[in-house]
């Protein structure tokens, strides 16, 4: 496997911060983003990886074993594994003589790693039993992509094709799904090694609110300007929502700020399109202005009332 450096492909160096990280790939995946980029292969490429260095370097675990073993790191337990089975026998006894590596992601003679990882699990052990040469199994890489949808791509459950190099996978797409949310498709990773699974992919979801609601879970929040003459002596007035206009009854003497709720007139819950979150909207009351002399001197009369 060549040897991919996650650091120069954010433009980060390996003090860098989890905040660095996050603002570097930001930046460079809206720049690299397929839905700008459209039929340009290069940029795809490069927003895979932008993708697959953010997902390793933004988890702490997964970035001490790749500062640490660099391509090698997703066989990084197994190797420790097999270190700790040594024990006395010293860290090359067993495996064709002593053997000292060190270094990280950026500073090891690669060929010299990777040498010893073939020769620690790719055919210098033998099967007690038998005296044959065991070869050790390892899962493939798994695989990160991120697909961008509107708010209003997510009211249903639905099918979507997705490219990943030379590869098309058409998956369904739950209803409600949540921004920044991760979902698993087994086995549509990389290749393994010597016979091992396929790795898996995990595809993370960037949800744009091109509505006028505000997303809390699976409610949505809207703020409805009403004039003060409605607010003080009520009536209707015409909402809408995602799914179509309705009708609300303003009260009589409503107060500025009043929440009502509308239920069942948000979002999907996940996985459950006949589950829906409620919304909520706040009556913001517009005050008149350029007041004629006639409504200056009524509202006068009003105040003497009081």
């Amino acid at each position: 496997m060549e040897f991919i450096d996650y650091y120069k492909i954010l433009g980060l160096d390996k003090s860098a911060t989890a905040s660095e990280i996050k603002k570097a790939y930001r930046k460079l995946a809206r720049k690299y983003h397929p839905d700008l980029n459209p039929n340009d292969a290069s940029a795809q490429q490069k927003f895979q990886q932008i993708n697959e260095a953010h997902e390793v370097l933004i988890d702490p675990e997964k970035r001490k074993k790749y500062d640490q073993y660099g391509k090698d790191w997703q066989h990084a337990d197994a190797f420790e594994e097999a270190k700790r089975k040594q024990g006395s026998q010293g860290f090359g006894g067993g495996f064709g003589g002593q053997r000292t590596y060190s270094g990280s992601a950026q500073g090891f003679d690669e060929s010299q790693f990777s040498d010893f990882f073939e020769s620690m699990f790719g055919g210098s052990g033998f099967n007690s039993g038998a005296g044959r040469r065991q070869t050790a199994q390892f899962k493939g890489q798994d695989l990160n992509a991120t697909l961008r949808l509107n708010l209003t791509d997510i009211l249903k459950s639905q099918k979507q094709t997705i490219n990943l190099g030379e590869k098309k996978i058409r998956l369904t797409i739950p209803a409600g799904v949540e921004d920044g949310q991760t979902i698993k498709i087994k086995g549509y990773g990389g290749e393994g090694m010597n016979g091992g699974p396929k790795g898996d992919l995990y595809i993370t979801f960037e949800i744009f609110n091109n509505t006028a609601f505000k997303r809390v879970g699976n409610d949505l929040y809207k703020t409805e300007n009403i004039s003060l003459y409605k607010a003080i002596l009520g009536g209707d007035i015409t909402i809408d929502t995602l799914d179509g206009a309705v009708k609300l009854k303003v009260k009589p003497e409503t107060q500025n700020d009043t929440k009502v709720k509308l239920k069942g007139k948000g979002l999907p819950k996940y996985k459950k399109e006949d589950q829906h979150g409620d919304l909520y909207i706040t009556y913001k009351i517009d005050l008149p202005t350029n007041l004629s002399e006639k409504e200056k001197e009524l509202f006068n009369e009003l105040s003497k009332l009081r």
